[in-house]
């Protein structure tokens, strides 16, 4: 067994798209940057999540937006073609290959390490890659970006039928001709979307009375009613209070009734079996913090790491420590992910500049801190980087899409704003009309009367997930409808939705 000894400025825990934009961020000042990561370098993003899923659901939208426009209609023959589908989403992951993910890593001046890493103490870190250790000294700090994993609850036996989280289901090279899905997030949303368009019989089974517990409402039920019309059953109030697999696939046992397992009326919960072939649980993820050795820090593995808004963690002394993405439980989506990334790569940049006076980085390393950075880089005293959640954005792309931002009407409310809500059929504009024959959808933003500002924004319908970050930017802006009034949205473009919501509110 290795007892080799390096030492390097900063290590980053997990080199996915979190870890590599930290990593990036916090040499640039010219430290020296370890990235660790024990899979495949990308993360989950690249190869599990994010990219093969928006593959897979990519041909049935395209479809959809043909056979609804006059003159391209006539020309669809057929459905989608499920091998060349699946072949897409390979190229898309590099077949699971992360050769050019290490070339980029490489050129970034930082290093890569291969193995499972697990503290032994402050600042001091092992690294385990086929049975050879690696020990690691941070001089300055750490920073952890081990994302989560998919959480299968152990009740009902699912656990033990070798279920499908997001990770089977987006790398499948079969397509079940029954499948079941256990949740109604947005995992289970999307693979329900791209799995009735691969050709699949889907049940999505819900615990809850709705989808998308963290969207509007009426966003919840638009998707509901679409997956319905395109066969796929949404069942509410669905318990599996067992599971089973055999030959025939598995056999799920449902009991129907709520949340809390009772019945209409008092009648009492109804069960029933569904088979399928594979069973797809997603029903949440968990922090991968189990095996980090967080308990020679005082912390307690399994749990998510409490952050201040600088992503230091909370209950470790020294300012050493740092946590971003999925394994802080603040956010769950790569882009927010990797916003925090930026902001505590600027962070430990700043906070541990080797460079005298803030002079500049010398030839190996010409690159400098962000605007934002550098205006307030200096003793770390008056350093104030700090991750804003005010505007959180998150696309869901199902067919409809729904996409929001910020804060929910009854979030608004529950914060005792005085809120005004304007909505608008986007099916009205001019420019649904030349898109397509039956183009549906809805927007609807929660406005802070006493500051006269959007504080949230929902979009449903056909790609409305390029229309979220004009939302995203007014809601962090903070921008005056009265302000907002004069920009002036294209014509005819979906985005004249602006104009009509601000007409509803007589501006």
């Amino acid at each position: 067994m290795g007892s080799e000894v390096q030492e390097f400025d900063v290590v980053v825990l997990g080199a996915g798209a979190v870890g590599e934009n930290a990593a990036d961020r916090a040499s640039r000042t010219g430290l020296s940057v370890a990235l660790v990561e024990s899979q495949l370098v990308g993360g989950e993003c690249s190869y599990w999540a994010c990219m093969p899923s928006k593959a897979l659901l990519r041909a049935g939208d395209a479809l959809a937006a043909a056979r609804d426009a006059p003159g391209a209609a006539a020309a669809v023959t057929g459905d989608v073609d499920v091998a060349a589908v699946l072949a897409h989403r390979d190229e898309v992951t590099s077949h699971w290959d992360d050769a050019g993910q290490v070339s980029w890593v490489e050129g970034a001046g930082l290093t890569l390490l291969r193995g499972q890493a697990r503290f032994t103490g402050p600042r001091e870190l092992v690294v385990t890659h086929e049975d050879e250790d690696t020990r690691l000294v941070a001089r300055c700090a750490v920073v952890v970006a081990t994302g989560s994993a998919a959480d299968v609850p152990r009740a009902g036996g699912l656990g033990d039928v070798r279920p499908w989280t997001s990770r089977e289901a987006t790398s499948a090279h079969v397509v079940p001709s029954r499948l079941a899905v256990v949740g109604g997030g947005v995992v289970a949303v999307e693979m329900a979307t791209a799995f009735a368009d691969l050709g699949s019989t889907v049940t999505v089974l819900v615990r809850g009375d709705r989808l998308l517990p963290r969207a509007e409402p009426f966003a919840a039920q638009a998707l509901a009613d679409a997956l319905a019309a395109r066969g796929v059953r949404v069942a509410f109030g669905a318990s599996v209070v067992a599971a089973a697999r055999d030959d025939d696939g598995v056999h799920l046992t449902v009991e129907h009734g709520g949340p809390d397992g009772s019945g209409p009326a008092g009648d009492g919960p109804r069960r029933e079996q569904v088979d399928a072939d594979e069973v797809l649980v997603a029903t949440g993820r968990r922090p991968n913090t189990e095996d980090l050795g967080l308990e020679n820090l005082g912390l307690r593995p399994g749990d998510a790491l409490e952050v201040d808004d600088a992503l230091q963690v909370r209950g470790v002394e020294g300012g050493w420590l740092f946590a971003v993405g999925d394994v802080t439980g603040r956010t769950g989506t790569t882009h927010q992910g990797k916003y925090d990334a930026r902001v505590v790569g600027d962070v430990v940049a700043a906070r541990f500049d080797p460079r005298p006076d803030g002079a500049e980085p010398g030839p190996g390393v010409p690159r400098g801190l962000s605007r934002h950075a550098e205006a307030q880089a200096g003793p770390w005293s008056r350093y104030r980087a700090t991750a804003d959640a005010a505007a959180v954005p998150q696309v869901v792309f199902t067919r409809p899409q729904v996409a929001w931002v910020g804060r929910t009407e009854a979030e608004a409310r529950s914060a005792g704003l005085d809120v005004a809500v304007l909505g608008y059929d986007l099916g009205s504009l001019a420019a649904a009309s030349v898109t397509g024959e039956h183009y549906e959808g809805r927007v609807q933003v929660v406005v802070d009367r006493a500051r006269d500002v959007l504080v949230g924004a929902t979009f449903v319908g056909p790609d409305v997930a390029d229309m979220l970050h004009a939302a995203t930017v007014a809601v962090v802006s903070e921008v005056p409808l009265d302000r907002l009034w004069h920009a002036v949205p294209s014509y005819p473009t979906l985005s004249e939705v602006w104009l009509r919501l601000l007409e509803q509110d007589g501006r």
